[in-house]
């Protein structure tokens, strides 16, 4: 239970931060390089607040595997001493679709998750890349039984191709 109010203390201060930053584009696609493997698109509702919307691939060693979408709202805060560098912060809901081998009927989970990062938008070239980390909290059931978890280990390095300039 510890971890749920976490997770709340984050989407929390997401939404009272009032300090604003130069973003750098509008919008961006590409992907994430983590857990889960994912097609990503970035765009900012207001000055230094995104939303993200990412849908994901997950196998595990052949038993199952999980189709995911996930949506986060993120708060970027420049880091002044390096042009087009920010750190980010927020909070996001997530659907997994799992499917098992031999013909066993598939099941759905939901998370909800942490995020801390760094994102670096190149200023000759319409790319940003971003590293962060996503504590995440499972609720549901799989094949596995109760899905009621912590996961520490969720994050990605990802590479955006940037659509509109600011």
């Amino acid at each position: 239970m510890n971890t749920l109010k976490y997770l709340l203390l984050i989407i929390g201060l997401t939404t009272m931060s009032t300090h604003l930053t130069a973003q750098q584009y509008k919008s961006a696609i590409g992907v994430r390089l983590g857990y889960p493997l994912s097609a990503s698109f970035k765009t900012f509702v207001s000055e230094s607040n995104a939303v993200e919307v990412y849908v994901g691939y997950r196998g595990y060693s052949g038993a199952a595997n999980w189709v995911s979408i996930n949506g986060a709202y993120q708060v970027h805060q420049d880091i002044d001493a390096v042009d087009g560098l920010e750190y980010y912060y927020g909070g996001g809901v997530g659907a997994q679709f799992w499917s098992y081998k031999f013909g066993e009927s598939g099941s759905t989970t939901f998370s909800v998750s942490g995020y801390l990062g760094l994102q670096y938008t190149f200023e000759d070239t319409p790319v940003s890349v971003s590293a962060d980390w996503v504590p995440t909290f499972f609720i549901g059931d799989s094949r596995y039984g109760a899905f009621n978890s912590f996961g520490g280990g969720y994050g990605a390095l990802a590479v955006r191709y940037v659509l509109g300039r600011q």
